[in-house]
């Protein structure tokens, strides 16, 4: 090959290596359908028998909405309203709220949603056959499971720390039932309550019914942060659209009661702890008052028996207009000293002492009583009796203004309270539809067959890349920079034959003469009558073919022996010699023994015509391996070859030798300067690109020019991107 034709080739394989070859690759995929169908099958069955395996999911919702705050105390009036104040409540705080274990933990305890049944008999083989399985039901009676083999229901399950999350095992027996840990075995009564001591601390529990037949069935009790972590876990709260105030909640599970039941546990929890805030100030501020009433109650009437007291001891005493304008405002300065200090002592059970409105009481409180010194100095002017007089008239009637007063808001609060409701309210509670929706079963059968399918067109792809074979005959050109000068399609009869192992290995032209198969060697045979149009090297008569290949299993022998059938017809004499004295299996496609053939000629001293064969074909005579030497490269090299090639070359026309191939053994290498052309054979579908490539290299580095490739065992097909390189040929039909 020369420089300009190596470079040709070099910029080729360059321009080919640096486009993706959509076409190609989609003709890749479909040739690897097989593979593709496989897993899109595996992928359909693995998705059927998850949608059976996995429970159905089912979902409940509830509605609430929150109010921006709560009106309620305003009823009493400014002044007390003024006292008690106002929250304001957000949605979105709500919704962390809810999540709280303050809401979850009473509904843990009122559906004993600690305790968890399952059926450890219960296997996938199960799960697959019924579709769907059954799961606890928590009720505030209880927890019960309905296994395959009856009923089970607990009513009490209290174990110590220790026992959290332990799985213990729930046994009927003739007399009650049996509880086993694995080291410690409690037997028990069906229907009252056992207490056991155990290795670990004290199990409290009341088993209501059990299956029977011996029939085990797990329970366990968790811990509170990892049962309200599991009902987080299928809660959803959230805010129904953007500040509407109405909180969102579903929560989802594989049992549509349980999933009911607890949502709505979980409402009314809520809405009892809302109320609860919603009447706390109201509650107070009663308490308060309880605790002042009797004690002013108690203080007026002790004032008014004083008062009483000193009238009918000293009479009745005329006070003057100067001291009734006095007591008027001592009077005045009293009540408002009072109400300061009751404000103050309300304002003292929500903030401290150094709280702005406190600090201001105390400022009002001090100018007060500066008035009131003030006062009490001008009444010092006054007999005595007048000022006994003014002081306990004065103590009496405010002590009456300050109990009516203090009993008046009351009874007042009383009635807020009990009209009294929380700034939440429920719009929707959750109800049963018994609708799952989840495993939604054509969803994953489709995405477990595109995820098949997808799984496999990589594998293809990846197969592809990772072995690339030989299909394309431009593509092999541009690689090797050797042209193919034949491709030979598959003989479907021939294939047939030879799936039969007991089937002798037949010539084309015995079994399928009328084939494309037989056609392309016969093409072959005229490629090569003009590529060999000179007579053979100086002094030979014959015109010798060497065909090997870059790897075993090519069908170089089927190319051998089929090409000297067809250069027979032409009644010339041909010599055929299977050369691969390792492996050779020539002999079989003449029905022939490998005995006496070249092995033995080169390491024996026996004649040459011993070795030499006739077959049932008319003007083909056959050379088999002989018998295995222990170094068929040094008996190659050697002079006796020559010799028997010299020979040779007077008696026949054409000789053609099936060497082994290329990265197995050198041999093709030292036979082929005995040759006019040399021919490798490389199998569409099966040989590696890569090799073949490297085979022509390990060639041409040994000086040896590898004349053409046949492309053979080509198969044509819809999928086949190249098949138009064969598809027109014909062969004589059968009338």
């Amino acid at each position: 090959m020369n420089t300009d034709s190596q470079n040709t080739a070099k910029n080729a394989v360059e321009k080919d290596d640096d486009e993706i070859d959509l076409m190609a690759l989609l003709f890749a995929i479909l040739r690897g359908w097989k593979i593709i169908v496989f897993f899109a099958v595996l992928g359909l069955i693995i998705g059927v028998l998850y949608s059976r395996y996995v429970n159905p999911t089912f979902k409940s919702d509830a509605l609430i909405q929150i109010e921006e705050s709560n009106q309620g105390i305003s009823a009493l009036g400014s002044n007390i309203s003024d006292l008690v104040g106002s929250e304001a409540s957000k949605a979105q705080t709500e919704t962390e709220l809810i999540r709280s274990r303050m809401i979850l933990e009473p509904v843990v305890k009122l559906l004993h949603l600690r305790i968890k049944l399952t059926d450890p008999n219960l296997g996938t083989i199960d799960k697959i056959k019924s579709d769907s399985t059954h799961t606890q039901v928590n009720t505030q009676e209880g927890v019960s499971l309905d296994s395959g083999k009856g009923r089970v229901q607990v009513s009490q399950f209290d174990v110590s720390r220790a026992y959290l999350n332990r799985t213990f095992t729930l046994t009927k027996s003739e007399t009650g039932f049996v509880l086993s840990d694995g080291f410690d075995d409690f037997k028990g009564q069906i229907g009252k309550a056992h207490k056991f001591r155990g290795t670990d601390g004290q199990i409290h529990i009341t088993v209501n019914e059990l299956t029977g037949d011996s029939h085990p069935i797990n329970i366990s009790k968790r811990s509170l942060k990892a049962t309200t972590d599991a009902i987080n876990s299928a809660l959803s709260v959230v805010e129904k659209g953007k500040q509407t105030g109405i909180i969102e909640l579903s929560m989802t599970g594989e049992n549509q009661q349980q999933v009911t039941n607890v949502l709505n546990q979980i409402v009314l929890s809520y809405i009892d702890q809302n109320q609860s805030r919603g009447s706390e100030e109201t509650t107070k501020t009663l308490t308060f008052m309880e605790t002042q009433i009797p004690a002013l109650k108690q203080k007026l009437e002790a004032s008014e028996k004083t008062f009483n007291e000193f009238r009918e001891k000293s009479g009745t005493i005329d006070v003057g207009q100067e001291a009734g304008i006095l007591l008027n405002k001592n009077s005045q300065i009293d009540t408002q000293l009072n109400e300061l200090k009751l404000k103050k002592a309300d304002l003292t059970t929500y903030y401290t002492d150094e709280h702005p409105l406190v600090v201001q009481i105390d400022d009002q409180l001090a100018v007060l009583n500066s008035k009131k010194q003030e006062i009490d100095k001008t009444i010092a002017g006054l007999p005595e009796v007048q000022r006994e007089f003014l002081k306990l008239s004065e103590d009496t009637s405010i002590n009456r203004e300050i109990y009516l007063t203090l009993l008046k808001n009351y009874e007042q609060l009383k009635i807020v309270k009990a009209g009294q409701i929380g700034f939440a309210r429920i719009i929707d509670l959750p109800i049963s539809t018994y609708q799952a929706i989840a495993p939604k079963k054509p969803l994953i059968v489709f995405l477990s067959a595109l995820t098949g399918i997808l799984l496999g067109i990589i594998l293809v792809l990846l197969k592809n890349m990772l072995r690339n074979v030989v299909k394309d005959p431009e593509r092999l050109e541009a690689k090797t920079g050797i042209p193919v000068i034949a491709t030979i399609p598959r003989s479907a009869l021939l294939t047939r034959l030879r799936k039969n192992k007991k089937s002798q290995n037949r010539l084309l032209a015995h079994t399928d003469n009328n084939s494309l198969s037989y056609e392309a060697i016969k093409s072959l045979r005229t490629n090569l009558m003009f590529g060999m149009t000179t007579v053979g090297k100086v002094g030979q008569r014959a015109k010798v073919i060497l065909i090997t290949g870059e790897s075993p299993g090519v069908g170089k022998s089927f190319i051998s022996s089929n090409l000297s059938e067809v250069f027979s017809q032409l009644d010339k004499k041909v010599l055929i010699i299977d050369a691969d004295m390792r492996l050779g299996e020539l002999h079989k496609m003449f029905n022939m023994t490998q005995d006496n053939g070249l092995g033995d000629y080169l390491a024996q001293q026996i004649a040459l015509t011993t070795v030499i064969h006739p077959t049932t074909m008319d003007n083909i005579d056959f050379i088999p391996r002989g018998q295995h030497p222990h170094n068929p490269s040094s008996l190659l090299s050697g002079d006796k070859f020559e010799q028997m090639m010299t020979e040779l070359n007077e008696h026949y026309d054409y000789i053609v030798i099936d060497s082994p191939p290329i990265l197995a053994a050198s041999d093709a290498m030292i036979m082929s300067h005995y040759a006019d052309k040399v021919l490798m054979v490389t199998r569409y579908d099966q040989s590696i690109e890569g090799q073949v490539a490297y085979a022509v290299k390990q060639m041409n580095k040994a000086n040896v020019q590898v004349d053409g490739i046949i492309l053979n065992d080509v198969q044509q097909g819809l999928m086949s991107k190249y098949s138009y390189h064969y598809s027109y040929a014909y062969g004589n039909k059968q009338s």
